[in-house]
């Protein structure tokens, strides 16, 4: 891996990114839009994976980074699971629900990389 000195340069960052963008497109209208609770719930979840991202690349050991990057993980699960609360209740088409869980798949993919490459790193 080349070296990397800006968090927007980082794959996992843009995906979750774009995953952000793509949750608040969805929950701006519809069903969901009026459920305020759930839509606040997987809106704060999809800009957790985002900014934890960027919080941990800020920090001073590969050690902490991972640490973020793991919570970063951990979010991206919670945005999955909530998509399926979003199928159960209708609030969104399904195929519409594919296309974000995908996404949200990649951007955990990602980051798990960043983070296997991270701690085989460190092991030289």
């Amino acid at each position: 891996m080349g070296k990397v000195t800006r968090f927007e340069d980082l794959d996992c960052w843009q995906a979750a990114r774009e995953l952000v963008k793509m949750i608040f497109v969805e929950t701006k209208t519809g069903e969901i839009s009026r459920d305020f609770d759930t839509r606040s719930q997987i809106r704060r979840a999809s800009v957790s994976v985002m900014n934890n991202i960027a919080e941990g690349f800020g920090r001073m050991s590969d050690k902490e980074f991972i640490r973020f990057l793991e919570i970063a993980a951990s979010s991206a699960n919670e945005v999955k699971s909530m998509l399926y609360l979003l199928e159960d209740l209708q609030y969104l088409p399904l195929e519409k629900i594919k296309i974000l869980s995908a996404q949200v798949d990649k951007a955990r993919n990602f980051t798990l990389g960043l983070i296997r490459y991270l701690v085989n790193k460190n092991k030289i």
